[in-house]
Formats: C-alpha cells, structure tokens, sequence
C-alpha cells in the first residue's frame, strides 16, 4: 500500500540500463525490495479524539484526528490500521459482533473497516456534510444525516464488501409535522443510489423524476441540519412484520426540534420542540450550592441549538438533551400516556449565564430495566472558566417526569483534558460495570463501579479519585524510557529451548494472575503461534528507563509480552550506583548476555537464562574484584558489576563473539572488558582533545588474516591462532578516529575523518565487501574527484576490486582488505577502506553529501550479506540506500507510515536489527518499521492476533436465532442470556445486564430489508394495514402448511376474513335450508336430491372424502409432530453446545482454544 511514496523512484528503476539491471540480479538493491509497513504499534495515539465499544467482543476502537483506528482487546492484543488520508474522524461506530467498523471522516466519507483484514474494504463519499451519524444496534444499516435536513439509510453488503444507498429516506417536510404522501396509483420505482433521485411511472404513461426534497412533498429552502439521529430502543413499528423492532428513529434538528418517526408507517409520531417548552420547573444542580427547584423564566422558550442527547429509558421513552447554552431538558416522548403539560423538565450545572455546551451526555439506569432512575453522565455545561470536569448526576422521575428530583451530582477531576468516553454493561464478554473515559493525549482511564459508588456516597461534590489506568504493554513515559535495543536470539538449540521454556512459563503465569485484573477489555485471540509446543523464542525488545530498571519483552511475534523486569537493586549487593538511569544497552545474541550501562559508568552483566542453582556475583571496581555467592532464580541473573569509572556511558558494544566488552564513556574515554575472567583488560585516556563521547565502537581483523566463525551450531575454523591481534576501532562524536590495540589499549591511529565544516558523527559501520559483486559498483580511478550524482571518489587507497584481491581471502578467513568502515555525519555519508585507515589514510573512497540533517543511521543484510543503509533524518523523512555507492532506492517518512512527527532525543530510542526492522518509541506510542520487502521476521499475517472472535460471533447468533418471540421478548437481551446459560452453568450467580437495545438476529432483521428497500410512501401494499385491527388471530391446524424443504410458514388470516368466512357459511346455512321455516320439522331427501344437491354420486363418495380429508389432517400433524421433534433436537444441540462453551470459558476468554 505504500508503494506510491516511491513513485519517484518506480521510473528510475523502470529506466535502469541492461547493466544496472544484471548488477541487480547479482545482489544489488532495487526499487522492488522496498515496502515499508508497520508490523506492530503499541499505546494510545497521542491524537486520539473518539472512541467505539463492541460489549459482545469487548473491543475498543480509537479514532485519532490522522487518519488512525486503534483497535485494542485482551492480553496485550492491539491492532493499527491507518488511512491513506490524514482526515480526522466526526464519527465511529462498530457493527456489533460482525467483525466491521464503521467511520466518518470530516471530509464526509463513510468508510468501512475489516477487522480481519485490518483495512478499509468499502467507502462511500457523501455530497454534503454528514451531520449526524448512527448505527442501528445489531445491524448493517445506518442512519445518515446531513446539513440540508435529510435523513438517509446506508447499508453494509458484507457478501459484495459494499456500502449501498437505500432508496428509503426521512423527508425534510417531517421538520413541519404535516407530510403529504404522493398519490399511491404508482406502478414502476427506479432508485438512482448514485444521485438520490427517484423515477416513477404512473399508469405505465408518465415518468415523473423527483429529487429527494421533492419527493417528500418538502421545500428545499430555509432547512435546518440534522444534530442527532438515535434509533428509539424497543420500538415497535408494523404489527404485521415479523419483527418491528428499531421502526422508530428519533431525529433532531439543530433549531431544537425533536421528532419520533416511524419508518414502517412513514408518519411523525411525536414532536417536540422549543414551541412545545411548558416548564412548570427548572432544577439548578450547582456545584457551588445546594440543590434547588426555581421558577421558570419568561425567555425558556427562545430558539434553543442541540449540541448532544441520549436515551435515559430502556423503553425510549425519555430523551435527555443538551443544548449550546449549557441547559440540560429532559422530554418525556411516551405516546401511551396523553400529555399534561409536564412533558419536560430543565437541569442547569451553573447559575452563571455564560455557561459551556453540553458536549457529552450518557446514561446508565440504577438497575437492569429501570426507567425512572439511574446516573446521567455529562461533560460541559458548567460555568467558563471552571475547572474541566466529568459531571456525575443521579435523577429519579418515579413519580414524573414532572415532578423530577436531582438527589446529588459528583465532579470527577479528569487526567487531561476530555475527549470521548463509552459505558460498560455486563454481558457475555464483560465483567464489570463503569465507564471508559479517553483524555488527551492518549490517556485511557476505567472507573469501575467500586469507583463511582464510592465517589457519590462521599460528602464531597468534587474528588479526586485514582481509576484504572489502560495496562500499557511497552511502558514509556511512566517510568520514563531512556534506553532501547532490539536482540536477536542465535544460539545452539539446548540453549534456545532453555529460554523458550522460560519465558513461556512466566508468560502462563502472568496470564493466570492477568485472568484477575479489573480492565473491562478482554476482546480478540492471540496468535496461534505463540501457542504452539515447539513455540521458540526468535528476539527480544530491551528497554532502560530512568529509575534504573531495564524490561525484557519477548518480541518474537507482534503480540509482545513482557518476560520480566530488571529492578536497579541488584541482589546480593548494596551497590547505590545501580539505581542511576539507564544510558546504554548492548545484548550478546550468541551467549544470551545482556549488557547495561548507567549515567553513573556503572556496567552491569546479567544471563538472560537464570538458573535456580547457587551462583557466583562478581563486582568489580579499579582496585580489585570480589566474589559473592547468591541464590539463582528462574528470571535473568546478574553475573558481574563494573564500577570503575563515574562518566556516563554513552555505548557499548559486544566484540570477539561475545568474549569482550567495549565501553565507550561520555568523557571520551575506552574501556575494553574481558567477560570470561570479568576483568578490566584496559582504560585508555580521552581519545580526543575536545574530550568528545565516545559514539562507536567495533573490532576488526588486523593486517593478518584471523578466524572466521561458521555458522551456529557449527565447528569454528581457524587459520591462526584467537589471541592474534585485534584491533578496536572507535569514533568519537567530533569525528575523531582511534585505532586501538585490542590487547593493551595502546593508539596506534589517531586522526580525524571529519572536515571542519562538516557536522556531529552520528554512527559507524564496517561492512564486509565480498558481500557485494565485483560489477555491483564501477572501478574506483584515482583521476575521478566527483560525479554529476553528488558523489565523489577518493585519489588514494582506492577499493581493490579485481577478482584477484576478493580471491585473496580464503575460506577460512578474510584480510583487511575485504572491509570498510562507514562513517555517518549529520550532513554526509562517508565511506572509508579499513585497509587505508589502518595504514593512516584519510581519503573516503566514497561520499554522499546529504541535504537534511541526519540523525541515525543503520546497515542491514540481505540473505545474511550487507546490503544496504537506512538513513532517518531530523525531519522524519528516511532514505534506503545501496551500499557501498550510498544510491539512493527509496525513500519514505514517519508521517506517511506511523503518522509521527519526529520529535527531540527521538533518535535515542531508535533500534534497530541487521534485517532492516526498526523499532521507535513517541511519546506513549511503540511502534516497529518495516522497510524492506524481503524481511519478514515477525511472520505476518501469520502471527497476527484475532481482533475479531468468530466462534463467538457464531454462538451470540446462533443463540439469538434459536429464541423464540415470546423468549426474546421475556429477555429482551441476548447477551444477558448466553452469559446467563454459561455463568448458571459454571455456578455463578448472574447479574443481568442493564438493557438498551435487544439483541436481534440476522434472521430478525428482514423487516428493515422490506422497508428501506422503498422510498417512504412507496411501500408494497401487503405493508399497508389498518390500525383498527387489534383483534386477536387465532391459528388452526388447517392454517399450516408444511414442507420438510422450506421452513415452517404461517398464514394467518385477518379478522376481517374470518368474519367474512362467517357470513358466507351463513349464506350457505341459508341455501341449506331454503324455502324452509324455523316451524318445520327437518325433511327426508332422497339419494338423487342430495347428489343434485351436492355432486355426490352417492353417500360412500361423501365418506371416502371424509376420510381422505382425515388422513389429510393426520399426515399434517405426523409431519408436525417430526418438525417438533426436530427443533426439540436443534434446541438439544445448542443446549449441549452451550454446555461445552462454559467449560471452554472457565479461563477467562481464552476462545482460541476451540
């Protein structure tokens, strides 16, 4: 998908010579190998505006003001998935245990994502300003509103991956109350979805082409925007569907008015509005005193703006609403129940008269289907200038909403500034009551219902409280990180096997424990691979942290887990030095050995296997080294502690395969460690005048070839002796360049790389030139001094590139020549012969003039060969470049892939691995880069966790499908009853979910189908009824017809039929006896009147077709009787089916296991 931030480059690679082109097969990097993604991203985007809660797969979904959803379950599961466009998002919405999400941006396009896929799958771009925007709860369709006062119906097509527009709107002359149908003598409706216009044949002669405010019967003039669009929880609608569930939909408008429309019968049910204002009372609930009833004021009735609202009834029959002006009014919308003037009541937070927008109203009722009391949640409305505020208050309407009492209202202190915020209900997959409230920047915060219970039962209005915060996997700010590296695990496979088992261990451990925590969220399957048997550890993220302590994660797969965490005590000593923040980390990938460096120059080593067995503490200082015995343990050990030198460390690196340590000091000094004896083998002095920090450390073959090591797991080769001489290269941060001698410390180069002009060095590398064919790059020729691409070439000590000199390194070893060193400045790309350099040259045989500021760069491999060199710049952007000619191949920025600015000291957290992925810490954020195409390390989508739980999305609809009306009404909620089947099975006592909506199956839904497949008014005629029909419908056995293919129909008939069947019997009663008086006794008729009579041909026909008839109704009830039997066996299944998901469950949503 990001292939287009290269495009620049896509010609150049298209246009490439033959010549280039052989190079390339022959190892050179190409456009093609680059495609940068994010493999993983964890914590809370700091631009995160709006959130969407799924109750059945207890999933959150967090829009951010880029072009972001984070999608966040249980166990450390979190998914990113980024828009092509950096538009924020006015709405967000999930479609409720189907596996899609639903956003609006606010460039008004509505765009559907695929949990499964983790990307948009269809969008739909609106022509005018959405408005308003809601799902209907447990459905595909949605409700779209928009500036010009129209109301439309959008629908999901998850079998087509399509948004289709329905013909089926809400007509802008609905805002008047009177709406006048168009006439029904109506034969042929063509819809255009594309441009919302309807064509009509009357009688087959006319066509008539109407927009959709026209159609209506409404002006296009003077129309007033939809604020709000809230389909009525438990409306009922057209008595002859199936189901009439969610017909009702509440509309408001942005003048005030409220209207009830019923989309089965196409009619305003109720209207409300500023006209319709009879306030008998005004309750003030100020902070600042008591609680008050006051006398309304003349002005109530001015033209009020909506600005937010919610039900605050299970049954949709009170609405609260929030206006512009601070006001809070609640209307009483019941239409069973005749007016009395006491349809409304207004709540005011402050008596100031500049007062903020109610922005955020929510409700949760006191009790399961309670519908006169409960806690209505506000954010705004109080006075400006006060304090921001979550505001909590608990209304009883017991005896009217008229006669409505406020018994308190509490003030949460909020961590930030507020966002959005979700309710928490118990259900199938949640456990716990309260809210979720989102704050800036990033900030997740759960009050549970201990929480909230506590807060209004104190004496105090305003409190302080300390909620649950959102469990960050990587934790960055809190404690703060200072230090980061990225470890791959290459060891021999008793070892390997060792640390997996470990790790898997701790990781069941806290998995048990995590079963217990108070976090609302426990959504989504984590990958299969992590729980395999032969599961292997493959590489760790390692992070230092300003207290001292350093985290182990096992970053093997994209859902990291914490392995364990390192505190700055260290046991067995009292070493005070320990506790400083951590300014250098270094992990040994071949012995599993992790190195530590503070700001006080304390180094610390620690064995990442553990062992439960006694072990040895070795802590070594300028005078000595001493030896303690302390007791092992399962986690990582500390093996040694270097205390020798108080300047801060500023790198270190591993040498010699993991047998020396290189320490690299703030103050410009070197130390070189001997890991086996845990001794110090050298300190030098500062290697430079200006004593510059040390930036890079590396050791490489002397003149004399040495000792290549095979692969792991291999025997080692030697073609001399290991104690032959090495030598240490270092490069200090003012470009001053140090040869060491590997054993005594001693300079044997001293010189500086860097032209006075030129910038900080920000990294060294040395590369291994056999990686690279002889044609990869020209012949170096002392003459050149530069090209027209920038780069320019040294006159002396140029590469020896013939086929002789590659030659010359055998298998078993290489020679100086065979490598070279490359030198990273903020402002150039130098690179250097090792041969030259260790011979006192100071020539580059290549540089690459750079025209931003670098701030890291980094080399990577491609089939085990150097390849290449990332380089990320102060401005975010990052260039991919060949090596060793520094061409560039591509080039992207942290905008275009995460959607970061890059920030200050950024760079310090930057790590990365020789395959080319990086990791970055923002703020709260941690995410991992991938630019290369051919690496895939973390084995996506493999290795991917489950955001979308499919077995359970299967047993919430299967139960759903198998109630029966009467059931679902007695229940009125889905999840309340599959959570009540599971807890009653496994013995726990069940608290029944508070109800807002009823679930409904996918098979309950067809209603809407039939209603807005038509634009209103043009419905089929088998959807017109008469409301005077409330009589009741009685079935007989003759009323069924049965087919073992097709499911059960019945058709009942209408009263008016049965009535009608009534007369007729009468009429025939009538000819029965015609001619006769009631005073006449009953007549003998022979054989031949009643066959003339009846077309009989004799009384044996009458009784054969008696007893046909009989037989008839025999089969119809056997085959009855075997339907009944069937479902029994059906309702058995799902019972046992029931039974069996409780005992997958007694782990808490550990779904993946079956």
């Amino acid at each position: 998908m990001f292939s287009k931030f290269f495009n620049k480059n896509v010609d150049a690679a298209e246009q490439t010579p033959p010549s280039t082109q052989e190079n390339a097969s022959k190892g050179s990097l190409t456009f093609k190998d680059i495609n940068p993604r994010v493999n993983l991203h964890y914590g809370i985007p700091s631009t995160a505006s709006v959130m969407a809660f799924d109750p059945i797969q207890s999933l959150l979904a967090v829009g951010t003001l880029d072009g972001r959803i984070k999608v966040i379950g249980g166990d450390n599961i979190e998914g990113l998935m980024v828009s092509q466009k950096h538009f924020p998002f006015k709405y967000l919405e999930f479609l409720q245990n189907q596996g899609f999400l639903v956003s609006v941006s606010s460039e008004n396009e509505i765009q559907v994502w695929d949990l499964e896929q983790r990307r948009i799958v269809s969008s739909l771009r609106w022509e005018s300003s959405i408005t308003a925007f809601s799902v209907i709860h447990g459905s595909s369709y949605m409700y779209v509103g928009d500036e010009y006062g129209m109301v439309y119906v959008v629908k999901y097509n998850a079998e087509e991956s399509s948004l289709v527009p329905l013909p089926y709107y809400v007509p802008t002359s609905a805002i008047d109350g009177n709406v006048t149908p168009l006439p029904p003598l109506l034969m042929k409706i063509e819809w255009n979805k594309d441009i919302c216009l309807c064509l009509i044949s009357v009688h087959n002669k006319h066509w008539i082409l109407l927009n959709s405010a026209e159609a209506s019967g409404g002006s296009s003039s003077n129309q007033h925007s939809i604020v709000g669009v809230l389909p009525q929880p438990s409306s009922q609608g057209n008595r002859l569907l199936k189901s009439s569930s969610f017909c009702r939909v509440l509309i408001a408008y942005d003048n005030g008015l409220l209207i009830l429309w019923d989309v089965s019968e196409d009619k305003v049910i109720v209207v409300k509005g500023n006209k319709d204002l009879q306030l008998t009372s005004k309750i003030a609930v100020n902070s600042q005193e008591e609680l008050r009833q006051e006398e309304p004021s003349d002005d109530e009735q001015l033209e009020k703006e909506i600005s937010a609202l919610c039900w605050t009834s299970g049954s949709g029959t009170v609405l609260a609403v929030g206006y512009v002006d601070g006001d809070i009014m609640l209307w009483n919308l019941s239409t069973s129940v005749p007016s009395n003037g006491n349809d409304v009541v207004k709540l005011q937070l402050s008596s100031n008269a500049s007062r903020l927008p109610v922005i955020v109203l929510h409700w949760r009722p006191k009790r399961p289907r309670d519908d006169c009391s409960g806690q209505l949640f506000v954010y705004g409305g109080d006075a400006i200038g006060s304090e921001e505020v979550l505001t909590i208050l608990n209304l009883d309407w017991s005896a009217g909403i008229g006669k409505l009492k406020c018994i308190g209202r509490t003030d949460i202190t909020l961590n930030g500034s507020f966002a959005d915020m979700v309710l928490f209900t118990r259900g199938v997959s949640v456990d716990t009551t309260g809210i979720l409230v989102l704050t800036n920047p990033g900030q997740l915060h759960f009050y549970d219902s201990a929480c909230l219970s506590s807060l209004t039962s104190k004496e105090k209005k305003k409190v302080t409280v300390s909620p649950i915060e959102y469990p960050i996997a990587i934790p960055t700010v809190e404690p703060n990180m200072t230090a980061a590296t990225l470890g791959l695990i290459r060891v021999e496979v008793n070892l390997l096997r060792a640390l997996s088992e470990k790790i898997a261990a701790v990781k069941l451990r806290r998995v048990e424990v995590s079963g217990n925590t108070d976090w609302p969220l426990t959504g989504g399957i984590p990958s299969q691979i992590m729980e395999a048997e032969n599961y292997q550890v493959e590489r760790v993220y390692i992070a230092g942290y300003q207290d001292g302590s350093v985290r182990i994660f096992d970053a093997t797969c994209p859902t990291i887990s914490l392995y364990c965490v390192l505190g700055p005590e260290v046991k067995g000593t009292s070493i005070d030095a320990a506790s400083a923040p951590i300014s250098a980390l270094e992990f040994c990938s071949a012995k599993l050995t992790l190195a530590i460096g503070n700001e006080l120059g304390t180094v610390l080593l620690y064995d990442l296997t553990g062992t439960t067995d006694a072990m040895q503490l070795n802590c070594v200082t300028e005078n000595g080294k001493e030896v303690y015995t302390v007791q092992g343990g399962d986690e990582p050990h500390c093996t040694a502690v270097f205390t020798f030198h108080t300047s801060p460390i500023s790198t270190l690196q591993f040498l010699h395969s993991g047998s020396r340590l290189g320490v690299g000091f703030h103050s410009g000094r070197v130390a070189l460690l001997d890991i086996n004896t845990y001794s110090i083998l050298f300190l030098t002095d500062s290697m430079s005048n200006s004593c510059s920090p040390i930036k890079s450390l590396d050791m490489r073959p002397s003149t004399e070839t040495i000792s290549v090591i095979k692969d792991l797991g291999q025997s080692e080769t030697k073609c001399m002796d290991s104690s032959a001489d090495q030598e240490v290269f270092v490069v200090t941060k003012d470009g001053q360049f140090v040869l060491l001698d590997g054993n005594t410390g001693k300079i044997i180069i001293s010189q500086s790389l860097k032209a006075e002009d030129e910038s900080i060095v920000v990294s060294m590398h040395i590369i291994d030139l056999t990686d690279f064919s002889q044609a990869y790059y020209p012949p170096l020729d002392s003459s050149k001094t530069a090209c027209e691409s920038g780069t320019t070439h040294g006159s002396d000590n140029p590469l020896n590139t013939d086929e002789e000199a590659t030659s010359g390194a055998s298998s078993c070893g290489k020679t100086a020549e065979s490598f070279c060193l490359v030198l990273c400045c903020e402002n150039a790309l130098h690179l250097y012969s090792v041969s030259a350099l260790q011979e006192g040259g100071t020539t580059p045989v290549e540089t690459m003039n750079l025209s931003k500021p670098c701030c890291y760069a980094t080399t990577f491999k491609k089939d085990d060969k150097d390849a290449g060199l990332i380089v990320i710049y102060q401005t975010g952007e990052i260039d991919v470049r060949s090596l060793p000619d520094f061409r560039l191949v591509g080039e992207s920025n942290l905008m275009m892939i995460v959607r970061w600015n890059f920030k200050t000291n950024m760079d310090k957290m930057i790590c990365s691995s020789e395959s080319g992925q990086i990791m970055l810490v923002n703020g709260c954020e941690v995410a991992s880069v991938s630019l290369l195409a051919f690496e895939n390390d973390f084995r996506i989508p493999d290795s991917l966790p489950v955001l979308h739980d499919k077995v359970l999305e299967a047993a919430i609809d299967a139960a759903a499908d198998n109630l029966s009306p009467s059931e679902k009404d007695k229940q009125g909620s889905l999840p309340g009853i599959l959570g009540g089947i599971l807890k009653g099975l496994q013995g726990g006592k069940v608290e029944e979910q508070k109800v807002g909506f009823p679930k409904v199956g996918k098979s309950n839904l067809t209603h809407l189908d039939t209603i807005f497949s038509n634009p209103p008014y043009l419905k089929p005629s088998s959807l017109n009824f008469d409301d005077d029909r409330n009589d009741v419908v009685e079935l007989s056995i003759d009323d069924i017809d049965l087919d073992f293919d097709q499911h059960v129909v019945v058709e009942a008939s209408s009263t008016e039929e049965s009535n009608n069947e009534k007369k007729d019997k009468g009429k025939e009663r009538e000819k029965l006896f015609e001619g006769a008086t009631t005073d006449s006794k009953p007549k003998m008729r022979t054989v031949e009147e009643i066959k003339a009579k009846y077309g009989k041909e004799d009384a044996a026909g009458a009784a054969a077709l008696a007893r046909n008839k009989l037989a008839e109704r025999g089969e119809k009830l056997e085959r009855l009787s075997l339907r009944t039997e069937e479902l029994q066996n059906g309702a058995e299944d799902f019972a046992s089916m029931a039974q069996e998901l409780a005992k997958r469950m007694e782990k808490r949503n550990k779904w993946w296991q079956l």
